[in-house]
């Protein structure tokens, strides 16, 4: 008798465990609002401020940061622009640092083959000049050997440019090939 007064004690302490258990879990993922009475009886308890702030500090492992709200300037008061700048997913990403346009090279040393339009040839007579102009629509007179920012002119034909770009492959190993660029390009051939 004593063994079955024993066993029921153990089941009903450990069916009580288990409804805490299952209360608390309730409670832990969805607290009451401030205000509000939870089921126990006693009043809703509010963390304090140092554990707020130790909160705040380090978000839960998992979850998303949100990024902190503009602050606006002292000078004129607004809010700066969003700057959500996204990159063009149909551009290669081996000449992204050299097509970004920055800390080029002034002159015919800061075209970029890959940006240049060929607008004419001219034949003189120290040998053939190439009119190109680059994407700020600024024109420049090339002849055949000119260094540029990532090639040089390897030959200048009436109807077009050819030129020897060198760029590094995704490896970093060292790449050189032939550009043409035809002053009338022909139907599915890029300018």
């Amino acid at each position: 008798m004593k063994l079955l007064n024993s066993i029921a004690s153990m089941i009903a302490v450990a069916g009580l465990t288990v409804a805490f258990a299952s209360t608390l879990a309730a409670q832990v993922q969805a607290p009451p609002a401030a205000g509000n009475v939870p089921a126990t009886g006693a009043p809703a308890q509010q963390p304090s401020d140092a554990h707020k702030k130790a909160h705040k500090a380090r978000p839960a492992q998992g979850t998303p940061t949100k990024p902190a709200a503009p602050v606006a300037s002292k000078t004129t008061g607004q809010a700066p622009a969003a700057t959500t700048a996204h990159r063009d997913p149909f551009q290669s990403l081996l000449n992204v640092s050299k097509s970004a346009g920055a800390n080029l090279p002034p002159g015919k040393a800061g075209l970029v083959i890959a940006q240049i339009r060929v607008d004419g040839a001219i034949k003189s007579q120290s040998g053939m000049i190439a009119v190109v102009s680059n994407p700020e629509q600024r024109t420049y007179f090339v002849r055949e050997g000119d260094r540029l920012y990532d090639g040089e002119v390897e030959k200048i034909n009436l109807d077009g440019v050819v030129f020897r770009e060198s760029t590094k492959d995704a490896f970093g190993k060292p790449v050189e090939r032939e550009v043409t660029k035809r002053l009338y390009a022909s139907a599915g051939e890029q300018q």
